[in-house]
């Protein structure tokens, strides 16, 4: 209980208590009437200061809850205040964000963007130095190094829709331009892509240098057509579950490069493609990497002066087969490659067959024309040892190379089996248009590597290649006189 209270209780149980004492006569005389006058006197004394601390308490807490609410008004006004600044800063950081362009590096390479991304630019790059060593060949190939690829890549994005890819090549003796192409991309389902670029039939050609499962790629490339100029139409149907291209084109060149149709009879050449990844949106685990398609090509040749290739090559690209001289490309021709893989965690098998059929013709005597029909095949297989996924685009090592902390990146073993058989007509005594004493008739082949991969950029290849020939009646030495043997290595930079 309060002081004040305390005093006005004693106060009005002495005035209760004084008069009682008084009226008891026996016990009272004039000394003691006084001094109870003065007790109380005391007492309304102090009744009248406990009225006035009354007073004084019940006006002081209204002065000051308005004081406490001027401050509190205050307060109340700052943070406001501060509020609205704050968003202010914010707007003028929205709007200056608007206009300032977007710098990107990372493992995919170097972008400069515009804010709101309607103008991309980006550099990337794939460096690929190899070794080749060759046992037993009498020395007909020089074992030695050579950097396979050195490709500065710049790709981007004009206005929003329009991408291009504009890809030199340094590597070996020759500087080209792969890649110069641009595509409009209404959608993702329905694009446009006109200019330089791979021809869309062949899986393991269409997969990017900087995946394979080896060096090189097998057989079944020397059939299927490498890039060219012309118009292709393309997209991806249900969210990557279904893709197709359908294009023209000049002329379709084999996989080394040199045009097998230079366009000399103003006939194009139609090539297309469709391939299915039916469970690759679905929640099936096992499924989703599962994809099988068909991709061909079909021109008329008449008189094609430039031949028909400039050679079949192994593994180690040594040429072991070619048409004789005046041999021409005159007639139909098409091939078909009914193609497919399959990838579920660190499992990744390809597989793809194709057939080249070619109406060629010979200028000198004897004079004659045949239907030439070419088959190769391959299947590849790998798996990752430290559990990553194998995908068709590479591996992602999980721990990157690092001796600080201990990781050491992917390792991937891989294998594969290949043949490529000429047709037997090209051998023929009475109409050749092939000679078994300089070329081989068929090809088979074996190889088994073991891949590192030190992080997303940087990856080295160790691989051992052995092909053996079939048909040929030549002497030696000569590339298909005997097996080639050929161990490849690579040190890979690519981003």
């Amino acid at each position: 209980m309060k002081l004040n209270q305390l005093i006005l209780t004693a106060a009005v149980g002495a005035q209760f208590v004084f008069p009682a004492l008084a009226a008891d006569g026996t016990a009272t005389n004039s000394t003691e009437a006084a001094e109870i006058e003065a007790l109380r006197q005391q007492v309304q004394a102090l009744d009248q200061k406990v009225q006035s601390l009354e007073q004084q308490r019940e006006a002081e807490p209204p002065a000051v809850a308005d004081t406490n609410q001027e401050q509190i008004h205050e307060l109340d006004q700052k943070v406001r205040i501060l509020a609205r600044q704050h968003e202010l800063d914010q707007e003028d950081a929205a709007a200056a964000a608007k206009t300032r362009p977007l710098v990107k590096l990372d493992a995919s390479g170097f972008t400069l963007s515009s804010a709101d991304t309607n103008f991309v630019i980006s550099l990337h790059g794939l460096i690929q130095l190899d070794s080749r060593t060759f046992f037993n060949d009498h020395n007909l190939v020089n074992s030695g190094f050579l950097l396979r690829r050195a490709r500065p890549i710049i790709t981007g994005t004009v206005f929003h829709d329009f991408d291009f890819n504009f890809t030199p090549d340094f590597g070996g003796s020759t500087v080209q331009i792969l890649d110069a192409y641009l595509n409009y991309r209404y959608n993702p389902e329905l694009q446009l892509e006109a200019g330089k670029f791979k021809s869309p039939v062949g899986l393991e050609a269409l997969q990017s240098d900087a995946y394979g499962f080896f060096n090189e790629r097998s057989l079944v490339t020397d059939l299927v057509p490498n890039r060219d100029l012309g118009v292709e139409l393309h997209g991806d149907l249900f969210g990557g579950a279904a893709s197709y291209a359908a294009g023209l084109f000049g002329g379709v060149s084999d996989y080394n490069g040199t045009t097998v149709n230079t366009d000399s009879d103003n006939d194009k050449a139609f090539a297309g493609r469709i391939f299915l990844q039916p469970w690759k949106t679905t929640d099936v685990g096992a499924l989703k990497g599962l994809g099988l398609g068909v991709g061909g090509s079909y021109e008329s040749d008449r008189n094609a002066a430039a031949g028909l290739t400039p050679g079949y090559t192994t593994d180690g690209q040594q040429k072991f087969f070619t048409y004789s001289a005046g041999v021409i490309a005159n007639g139909q021709h098409w091939r078909i490659s009914p193609q497919g893989y399959y990838y579920y965690g660190p499992l990744g098998i390809l597989g793809e067959y194709v057939i080249s059929d070619q109406e060629v013709s010979r200028t000198t005597a004897p004079l004659g024309s045949a239907d030439l029909r070419n088959k190769a095949w391959e299947v590849s297989a790998s798996w990752v040892l430290t559990g990553e996924d194998a995908t068709y685009t590479g591996v992602t090592p999980r721990h990157p190379f690092n001796l600080h902390t201990g990781g050491w990146g992917a390792w991937q073993v891989v294998g594969r089996y290949e043949e490529l058989n000429v047709d037997n007509n090209a051998f023929s005594a009475a109409l050749p248009f092939a000679a078994s004493t300089t070329s081989a008739s068929s090809a088979h082949a074996w190889s088994a590597g073991l891949n590192w991969y030190l992080n997303r950029n940087v990856r080295l290849n160790a691989s051992f290649s052995h092909t053996l020939f079939s048909g040929y009646a030549g002497a030696t030495p000569a590339v298909p006189a005997q097996a080639e043997n050929v161990v490849f290595t690579r040190i890979q930079l690519a981003f």
